[in-house]
């Protein structure tokens, strides 16, 4: 770690410099303390790079390519691995500055789509209470649709890639669905923006607290409904199984019950956050917490002794839940569960043992930090070895495609790439079961599959400036296709690329159709 120590000897001035030039740094983006990953073998040449740069971010393109030339792959690595916050393009940050989700903390706009809900329910004319309740329903649209844009606008532009790239892993991980009914479609957005990305790079254990503590979670999961005597096991299953421990790690279905047990109390509240706490009794009433929306209500939490993996649980009321957490974030199941999940998605749909192994180590040597535990994958040999071979999902090749096509300008509409995402069969947000969408290449390389993308490719590389069309009726700019040919990223690309490819890149009559077969290329599907 590159630090700036204070010695007897150290001028103040100088000091003073120093400490202006690492404020600098952090203002770029720059974190001097980054440690740069530690590269093995001779210095990669710029293939190599471009396909570093591939598999983390959400796809290679020119300006990534510079970027990783001028600070070297091992600093920009570094750098990746402990973000500091940098700003998107203003053509992007202003769309996600508009949004109601942006303007409005989640918790006002629980209660007050609650109250709205309310209201139509109890107008007395039913063709009002009908069109009311239509309102209702397309303002959660809207909220959810919302989500959706901020998300793409983030993975296309965020200088933090591997951070956009670990928040839709955990999104996916941490699966909730938008599709559930209730106000889940209002809530997802601050799941993701609050729950999810400040920690998709630190402490595991912090992440996992987050993800119980928001009211996403606990609806989507039925938690809002586990009391006492109403025992609901839905959250504290899926917490085991998908969560952390993985199945068959050796937990058995009475410490589902007692986990269940753990969680009781722990709900929503959609009452105003001046509202006065429930009537307790005084020898519970202490044990009361309520922080936004989430509340732990006492009255409803089940106070007797409770067993879990096997030892005792000794806290009370909410510190029940937060030993049950500890224990559970730091089982060594729970680092090869999460190690082998983050291997099948930066490495192979069947990583080794011996990789899954080592990352495992070293989530329990740091205490589940996600950076550490990435950096021992990112220096393995059998990443090195993978990189052009993992297959694309959905979402990745439709960012990717667009980062590629339309490198240094802003999309002023997502709609099209939701709409592509949607025919790929992978919505955001959209998976209705927890166990979050499938990371192998073979839920997603059906010869359906193909011809949509093959279709897609054909609408991004003839006709992308859509993507910039805000009305759906005007005329697209001229020419409406992308420059693909005269990427530097993509002139790289194409010495990696196959004879057959090649081949037919070749044949292309036109620049549409040149972007077309570039854009369907076998090695296009592959990051």
């Amino acid at each position: 770690m590159h630090t700036f120590p204070i010695r007897s000897r150290l001028a103040r001035g100088a000091w003073m410099a120093a400490a202006a030039l690492w404020l600098a740094g952090c203002a770029l983006g720059m974190r001097p303390d980054a440690p740069p990953l530690a590269l093995r073998g001779a210095p990669p040449d710029a293939l190599t790079q471009l396909r570093w740069l591939d598999r983390v971010s959400w796809g290679a393109n020119a300006s990534g390519q510079a970027e990783v030339a001028k600070q070297g792959l091992a600093e920009w690595m570094g750098r990746q691995l402990e973000p500091v916050p940098q700003p998107l393009p203003p053509e992007a940050q202003a769309q996600i500055d508009a949004m109601e989700i942006a303007r409005t903390p989640v918790d006002t706009l629980a209660v007050a789509l609650d109250a709205e809900r309310k209201a139509a329910d109890a107008l007395p004319d039913e063709d009002q209470k009908k069109a009311a309740r239509q309102a209702y329903q397309q303002h959660l649209n809207r909220l959810a649709r919302e989500a959706q844009q901020r998300f793409v606008l983030r993975a296309l532009y965020s200088p933090n890639q591997l951070q956009e790239q670990m928040t839709w892993f955990w999104m996916n991980h941490f699966n909730i669905s938008s599709r559930k009914g209730g106000n889940m479609r209002a809530l997802i957005g601050d799941y993701e923006e609050n729950a999810i990305r400040p920690h998709a790079l630190g402490r595991f254990r912090d992440l996992l607290g987050a993800t119980l503590r928001h009211p996403a979670m606990l609806r989507y999961l039925d938690n809002a409904q586990n009391a006492a005597n109403r025992i609901n096991e839905n959250y504290a299953r899926e917490l085991m199984e998908l969560h952390t421990l993985g199945v068959g790690s050796g937990y058995s279905q009475a410490d589902v019950q007692e986990l269940a047990r753990v969680l009781t109390g722990v709900g929503v509240s959609l009452q105003p956050a001046d509202a006065p706490p429930p009537k307790l009794r005084p020898a519970i009433a202490a044990d009361y917490r309520r922080q936004g929306l989430f509340e732990f209500n006492p009255n409803r939490h089940d106070y007797g002794p409770k067993t879990l993996l096997g030892e005792p649980i000794r806290g009370r009321g909410l510190a029940e839940v937060d030993e049950a957490l500890d224990r559970l974030a730091r089982a060594p199941a729970t680092a090869r569960f999460v190690s082998r999940k983050l291997a099948v998605y930066f490495v192979a749909d069947d990583p080794s043992n011996a990789l899954v192994e080592r990352m495992a180590a070293s989530f329990t040597r740091s205490d589940g930090d996600i950076a550490a535990t990435l950096r021992t994958l990112f220096e393995s040999p059998e990443f090195t070895a993978s990189l052009g071979r993992k297959f694309r999902d959905p979402v990745h090749y439709a960012v990717a495609g667009v980062r590629l096509a339309y490198d240094g300008r802003v999309v002023a509409n997502v709609g099209p790439m939701l709409n592509w995402i949607d025919r790929m069969g992978q919505p955001l947000y959209g998976h209705e079961t927890p166990d979050g969408y499938p990371l192998h290449e073979a839920a997603w390389a059906s010869a359906g599959q193909m011809n949509t993308r093959f279709e897609i490719a054909r609408i991004l590389g003839a006709s992308g400036a859509l993507l910039f069309r805000t009305d759906a009726k005007a005329p697209l700019e001229s020419p409406a296709f992308p420059p693909l040919a005269e990427s530097p990223a993509v002139r790289e690309m194409q010495t990696g690329f196959g004879a057959g490819t090649r081949e037919v890149l070749a044949q292309a009559k036109n620049p549409p159709e040149w972007n077309t077969l570039l854009l369907a290329a076998p090695e296009l599907m592959r990051r």
